[in-house]
């Protein structure tokens, strides 16, 4: 059935029932679940929406990002070990939140892709941008959408 089920999260509580979906896919297909958090780059300059800030302070503040995306795939991680399902994560760094679990999800050969979605519509999904809908339309890997 699926050897490599990538879930995508944000560490929110939609998220978290994406991961325990996919959670128990893994168990019943013996699969490994891949679990991947995107993080973006930190602003760095004023055209690109952010106050010019000192190099360091940015590298501070992207380091703490990437130590805030690593505890939530530790969860994940420490979830799926008493379960007896393997997890493998990963951190990817892009404001290009879609492509990036699209490429991840090439790059570990997953044969599914989890994600929640927010179900926004009319102007909050005009405004905001549908991440979910940007996997579904662009994706070769299927995708499994939970609401």
């Amino acid at each position: 059935m699926y050897e490599r089920i990538l879930v995508a999260t944000d560490g929110s509580p939609l998220s978290e029932k994406a991961v325990s979906h996919a959670m128990d896919l893994a168990k019943l297909s013996g699969a490994t679940v891949i679990a991947v958090k995107v993080i973006p780059r930190y602003p760095r300059s004023y055209l690109e929406g952010g106050a010019t800030v000192d190099l360091s302070e940015i590298k501070r503040i992207e380091a703490q990002w990437t130590e805030q995306a690593q505890a939530v795939l530790n969860k994940i991680k420490a979830e799926g070990k008493a379960q007896g399902v393997t997890v493998k994560t990963s951190v990817a760094k892009s404001d290009l939140i879609a492509e990036s679990i699209i490429a991840a999800a090439e790059k570990q050969k997953a044969d599914l892709i989890v994600m929640a979605s927010h179900g926004r519509k009319g102007i909050k999904r005009l405004l905001l941008g549908s991440e979910t809908q940007h996997v579904l339309t662009h994706s070769q890997v299927p995708v499994l959408v939970l609401r």
